[in-house]
Order: C-alpha cells, then structure tokens, then sequence
C-alpha cells in the first residue's frame, strides 16, 4: 500500500508532526503482538485523520473497525468538547488492549466501544452522526454505507479507508478477489451517488472522502 519512492515517504513522515507518545507505543505494540498490523493506520493518515477531524470539529463520530484503536485515539483528539467516537469491531480478543490505550491516553469520555457485527449494531444506534469512518471486512463496505447513510446530518462526512487495495482496483485481471470487487464496487456506489460531493485521497491505501449533500 506505499505508492511513493521510500526516500519520499520518509521526507512526508519528517514534516508531517509527530504522533503523541501514547500512539507510538500502540504502533510498536500492534506490530508486535498483533496479526497483520498493517492495519494500522499509522503515523501520516492517523495525523491526517485528526487534522481532518479537528477542521470539521465533529460531535458524534462513528467508526466501524477499531483494530487497535489507533484510528479511534487519533480521531478523538479533534471531536468538539464532550464529542464522543463509537468505535466498533468483531474481535473481541483485542477489546482490552483497545481499553488499556484509551485510558492511557486520557480518552475514556470521548472513546465508546461496542464488540460484535456492525451489521446488527449500527440499526440500534440512534445517533445523528457528523462523521463516519469505514475500515472494516470490505465485502461490507456498500452495506455499510447505505446503512449509515441516512444517521449522517446533512454537511456530514463518510470516509473509507484502503479504497486504492495496495493498487488492485486498476490491475487488469479476468478474476479480480471479492475483496478488489467489493472495494470497486464502493468507489463507483459513492462516485455515481448524487446525494455527495466526494474525493478519493492517494494518501497511503487510498481515504474516499465524502460530503453528504442532502
């Protein structure tokens, strides 16, 4: 998923600031312990993430994958004052070192987990949202979107993560993985949905950004 000579990806990280210590230590710990820690947001798109977040100064978010809790910690750092991320995911094997960094960091009024199928959580929320983030199993990303849709205000924000898939979604291939047709099948849902105003960012995987209109 890095598109960019190393020597420039090094030179964007450099004037890009720092991630706060607390996030350093989970990216060490996710690559440590944790399977396929790539997952991870990271530095650059965790920073962009909260600069995006701090700009639309969100009060409710949803986020739909929580993995680590990188994306989570990151996002809260820009949610207005008593804000509060909802952060979602199926595997509960990594619930307690998500609770652990979000003590540590500070976050435990800003950062609400829930363990178990998106699918069946989200019809139960009754939230107005001003901002959802998708990263999770991409067979679902569609659904995922027609499901929020309607909890997003007006002027809200859906973004998706990993909509480049490491470049799979221009390969020519007879036989693309369900997962490739699944993240091509989202971008051209949102492309072709008048509803939004969107824009992909080739920021690391690939962020589509979109902006509910009505």
């Amino acid at each position: 998923m890095d598109f960019l000579p190393e020597a420039l990806e090094l030179y964007i990280e450099n004037h890009t600031k720092p991630e706060p210590e607390v996030l350093k230590k989970l990216n060490r710990e996710t690559h440590a312990h944790v399977l396929m820690p790539q997952m991870l947001s990271g530095h650059l798109q965790g920073r962009f993430l909260k600069m995006l977040t701090t700009m639309i100064q969100p009060k409710q978010v949803l986020e739909i994958g929580t993995f680590t809790g990188y994306s989570a910690l990151c996002i809260a750092e820009g949610l207005q004052d008593g804000g509060t991320i909802h952060t979602i995911d199926i595997n509960e094997e990594l619930l307690n070192m998500v609770q652990k960094y979000i003590k540590e960091s500070g976050a435990e009024k800003k950062v609400k987990t829930y363990t178990g199928n998106a699918l069946e959580i989200i019809p139960k929320m009754n939230h107005v949202f001003d901002m959802v983030f998708i990263d999770a199993d991409k067979k679902n990303y569609v659904n995922y979107y027609n499901m929020v849709f309607d909890k997003v205000r007006k002027g809200g924000y859906i973004i998706a993560d990993n909509v480049l898939w490491s470049g799979k979604v221009v390969e020519k291939s007879a036989k693309p993985d369900e997962d490739t047709k699944s993240i091509m099948a989202y971008n051209d849902k949102v492309m072709n949905d008048p509803r939004v105003e969107n824009v992909l960012v080739p920021i690391r995987d690939g962020l589509m950004i979109a902006r509910k209109r009505v």
